[in-house]
């Protein structure tokens, strides 16, 4: 699984610490100033449970426990979320501050891929 963004975002990588903040609403903004625009895939699509399994150790009740909070509080808004795999590489495409997360296998010239979760090199 990785994380791809728009061409024109101006990043050519993310950090672990940078996808975990743009997702969980910490940080709206990329590192190249463009607004950070978080893109997740359906609720039913097993990528976004395997997703937030990789990237911070939780189920999706846990992430839907947190965005209530955060929501209820009004303090930020959850990620987009697409209707499908297709929507969510066409949104990634068509906004430069949007990113995304895909099985790598998806990848396509619309997109760069910026975080490869498990490779905690990057």
């Amino acid at each position: 699984m990785v994380v791809v963004a728009n061409p024109q975002s101006g990043i050519d990588t993310l950090s672990r610490e940078e996808v975990i903040n743009i997702y969980l609403g910490r940080y709206r903004q990329l590192s190249s100033g463009i607004s950070a625009q978080p893109v997740d895939s359906p609720a039913t699509h097993p990528d976004k449970a395997r997703f937030y399994h990789l990237l911070v150790s939780k189920d999706l009740a846990e992430i839907n426990a947190y965005w209530s909070r955060l929501i209820f509080s009004g303090r930020t808004t959850p990620p987009r979320a697409a209707k499908s795999e297709e929507e969510l590489l066409n949104i990634v495409r068509k906004t430069p501050g949007a990113i995304g997360y895909v099985d790598r296998s998806k990848i396509d010239s619309r997109v760069i891929m910026v975080y490869e979760l498990g490779n905690q090199s990057r």
